[in-house]
C-alpha cells in the first residue's frame, strides 16, 4: 500500500460505511464473479475496523484477569514457555540467561516512554522515578544514541527491554543497524554510530562516552523485536498527500519488511503510541491501516498503548509482553550439536557399517588366503609323493637278481 491513498480508510465516527479499497487482494473463489476484488476488500476492511473499535469496549470485562496476567509474566523464565515439537527437548535449545526483547522505531515514536511504563505496571514503588531518558523536546533534545538494558521488573534475570537509536529516514542504514544487531548481539552501554553520521555528531557521541567500556557488558542475543510507531503520524500520513507525511509509512514499511527484523515466519510485534492524543475511531484506523500496511494482524499484533494510567493500559502491555515472549521461546535457536543431531547420528550409522564391512572383509580374504595357501601346499605334498612313486628302474641291468645265469 505504502500510503496510497486509495488504500486509506477514511472514516469518520462510528461509520465505517465509506472505506476506500486496495487493489492487492483477491476475490475468495467461492464469492462467486458477481463480486469484484476491490469489493471483497472493502468488506473485509469494514469488518476489521469493526472488530478493532469494539475491542476498546471490551477491556473492561477483562480487568479481573489483570492480576493472574501479571503473575504470569512474572513468573516467567528464559525457555519456560517452549513447546514441546519436532522431538527437540529443552536442553537442545540454546538458552540466554536472560530474554532480550529490542525496540525498535522511528524518531518520537515513544519508545523511552513505554518502556517506562512497562516498567511501571510491575514496579512495587509506584512512586519510582522514571529509569529511561524520555527525549522531551525533540528540536533540542539528543535522543537515545546509546543502547540501554532494563530488566522487567528490576532486579529480574527473566527478560529485559533494549531502548536503541531511533531509525533513520534511509531504510538501507535501518536495516544494516538491525542485521548488526542480530548478527553480533546487543550490549548495554554500546553507541550506535552510522556511517552517515557527520563528524561532529561522532564526536559528540564519544564524548558522552566519555570512558565507559560497553565491552565490560554482557552481550546477549536478540529474541524478539518490539517495532514503536507514533499513532499521531500513521494518522497525518493517511490524511495527507503530501510526501513528508507518506514518506513516514514508507520508511516503516520498508523497515517492518527486513527479513532481519523477522524470527523465521514470525513477524515483529507492533506498538502504537500517543493514542491518547486520537479518538477511538482514529486509534481503530490506525491499528487497521497498519495492518494493512504491515502484513500483521491488527487485533492479535498490534498493540495501541497510550499515555494514560488505568488498568486497561496496563492490561494491553501484559498481553503485548506475553506475546513477545512467547514468540521467543518459540524462535529460541538450537545449540550447534543439536542442529546436526540427526546428521551426525547418520553419519555414525554409516562408519559404523563401514567398520563393519573392513571387518567382515578382512575375514573373508583372510579365510580366502589361507585357503589357497592350504590347496598350494597339498598339491606340493601330491607332486612330491608322485615324484617318489615314478623313479626309474634299469630292469636290464638288475635282472640276475631272479635268474640263474
Amino acid at each position: 500500500m505504502g500510503g496510497d491513498s486509495s488504500s486509506t480508510i477514511r472514516l469518520h465516527g462510528c461509520s465505517t460505511d465509506d472505506i476506500p479499497l486496495s487493489s492487492s487482494a483477491q476475490t475468495p473463489a467461492f464469492l462467486g464473479d458477481d463480486l469484484s476484488s476491490s469489493e471483497y476488500d472493502q468488506r473485509r476492511m469494514r469488518s476489521v475496523y469493526r472488530q478493532v473499535l469494539q475491542s476498546y469496549h471490551q477491556f473492561h470485562t477483562r480487568i479481573g484477569t489483570l492480576g493472574e496476567a501479571k503473575t504470569r509474566i512474572l513468573s516467567y523464565t528464559p525457555a519456560s514457555w517452549i513447546e514441546d515439537v519436532g522431538g527437540m527437548k529443552l536442553g537442545d535449545y540454546d538458552v540466554p540467561k536472560t530474554t532480550s526483547l529490542v525496540l525498535v522505531g522511528p524518531k518520537c515514536s515513544g519508545k523511552s516512554s513505554l518502556i517506562n511504563r512497562i516498567s511501571k505496571v510491575f514496579e512495587d514503588d509506584k512512586f519510582a522515578s522514571e529509569r529511561a531518558q524520555v527525549t522531551y523536546n525533540s528540536s533540542v533534545g539528543d535522543g537515545t544514541y546509546f543502547l540501554q538494558e532494563y530488566k522487567i521488573p528490576r532486579g529480574s534475570n527473566s527478560f529485559c527491554l533494549y531502548d536503541t537509536r531511533s531509525l533513520s529516514d534511509v531504510p538501507s542504514i535501518n536495516i544494516d543497524m538491525i542485521k548488526h544487531w542480530i548478527t553480533k548481539g546487543v550490549r548495554h552501554g554500546e553507541p550506535v554510530i552510522r556511517e552517515s553520521d557527520s563528524s561532529s555528531l561522532r564526536d559528540r557521541i564519544k564524548c558522552k562516552a566519555r570512558k565507559n567500556d560497553c565491552q565490560l557488558s554482557e552481550n546477549r542475543m536478540v529474541n524478539f523485536f518490539i517495532f514503536v510507531v507514533d499513532g499521531l503520524s500513521v494518522l497525518k500520513s493517511m490524511e495527507s498527500d503530501g510526501d513528508v507525511e507518506k514518506q513516514y509509512t514508507q520508511m516503516i514499511t520498508t523497515t517492518f519488511n527486513c527479513p532481519y527484523l523477522s524470527f523465521k515466519d514470525d513477524k515483529a510485534v507492533v506498538v502504537v503510541t500517543h493514542g491518547d492524543l486520537l479518538s477511538l475511531t482514529d486509534r481503530a484506523r490506525v491499528r487497521t491501516h497498519l495492518g494493512e500496511l504491515l502484513g500483521v494482524p491488527p487485533m492479535q499484533q498490534i498493540f495501541d498503548i497510550s499515555e494514560s494510567d488505568g488498568p486497561e493500559n496496563e492490561l494491553i502491555i501484559v498481553d503485548m509482553l506475553r506475546y513477545c515472549l512467547e514468540h521467543a521461546d518459540k524462535n529460541l535457536p538450537h545449540k550447534n550439536g543439536t542442529r546436526n543431531k540427526v546428521f551426525r547420528m547418520s553419519v555414525s550409522a554409516c562408519v559404523y557399517l563401514l567398520v563393519l564391512g573392513i571387518a567382515i572383509l578382512s575375514v573373508y580374504l583372510h579365510m580366502h588366503v589361507h585357503r589357497a595357501s592350504d590347496s598350494e601346499h597339498d598339491v606340493a605334498v601330491h607332486r612330491a609323493s608322485d615324484s617318489k612313486h615314478d623313479v626309474a628302474v634299469d630292469w636290464h641291468s638288475i635282472r640276475h637278481l631272479w635268474l640263474d645265469d
